[in-house]
């Protein structure tokens, strides 16, 4: 019987309590493997190792205000792997922040609270589950 590896997250946030507090929630709550870093710079040095998914801050300047912004960090992952989900985890609660990260390709967009792990782990849930149907389906359409 074929053994179940973990999830690889990718865990991206200069808020280093925070970081550390979102990466103990997954560690205790699932079988998720994390790997955590305080800049998109180091999460693009990073990608070799195949995340199954990546949660990243919008903003990304709080050690350093010329670091790459979470957008600049979402666009060159996306350049080096179209396939891989990211979630954009923001304090900006304003609506046109979350438009302008689905432009950019974002799979989803979630306000900072209390709540924010909860639909965190859901939204893994669902966009894994829809990568594996998309392979499926990609599959059974080349041999049709």
């Amino acid at each position: 019987m074929k053994q179940k590896r973990p999830i690889k997250i990718f865990l991206i946030d200069d808020d280093a309590v925070f970081l550390k507090l979102l990466e103990i929630e997954f560690l205790e709550n699932g079988d998720f493997d994390i790997e955590t870093y305080e800049s998109g710079e180091q999460c693009i040095e990073m990608l070799k190792n195949k995340p199954d998914i990546i949660i990243l801050d919008y903003l990304l300047d709080g050690m350093n205000k010329s670091a790459m912004n979470g957008l600049a960090t979402l666009d060159k992952i996306k350049e080096f792997d179209p396939e891989i989900p990211v979630i954009i985890l923001s304090a900006q609660d304003k609506i046109e922040v979350a438009v302008n990260c689905m432009h950019h390709k974002a799979t989803d967009y979630v306000v900072k609270s209390e709540t924010s792990f909860l639909r965190l782990k859901k939204i893994i849930t669902n966009a894994l589950k829809y990568n594996i149907m998309e392979k499926q389906l990609n599959w059974y359409m080349e041999r049709m």
